[in-house]
């Protein structure tokens, strides 16, 4: 490895025109030789801090787990999972609704053509004229005169009840 280092050392790149020496550390290599990096190397010269025994117990507590918290992360997955479902439950449940609603709306817009189109039939059907013919002259029906007439000021409500008779 220390022979190929040599020989790219005194090369120079071609495209910039600058000595291999100036790049060493960089980590691009610009030459057709590859280099196997010497991790362990690097590795065991990372210094090493030495850990005191608090910190280690530390750290074993922390990777411990007690009964108590097992059951209460028990308990909370418990209470997630029952949350999330009665969740999903009321979403299909709100979801089943709005479709009903959707479909009697639409049975209600049918009703209501249907029945427009049966009022506009028998409208068309009905000779008024014939009606008038018919009334005045078999059943001897009469147009009301001045003193038949009454009129009345209309109050809030819709409903009249006629007590007595006048004639």
């Amino acid at each position: 490895m220390a022979r190929t280092q040599s020989k790219a050392v005194g090369r120079s790149n071609q495209r910039t025109g600058t000595n291999r020496t100036t790049r060493s550390r960089s980590a691009y290599q610009y030459d057709s030789t590859a280099r196997r990096l010497d991790v362990q190397r690097e590795l065991e010269e990372a210094p090493r801090r030495r850990i005191s025994n608090e910190t280690r117990k530390n750290r074993d507590k922390a990777h411990h787990m007690s009964l108590g918290y097992v059951v209460f992360l028990a308990a909370a997955l418990c209470a997630c999972a029952f949350i999330l479902i009665n969740y999903i439950q009321m979403q299909a449940e709100l979801t089943g609704k709005i479709t009903n609603v959707a479909t009697l709306e639409s049975e209600l817009n049918n009703l209501r053509t249907a029945n427009d189109e049966e009022y506009s039939r028998i409208t068309s059907n009905v000779n008024l004229e014939e009606i008038r013919r018919i009334a005045i002259s078999e059943l001897g029906m009469v147009y009301a005169t001045e003193g038949q007439i009454i009129t009345y000021s209309g109050d809030s409500t819709d409903y009249m009840r006629r007590v007595s008779s006048s004639n």
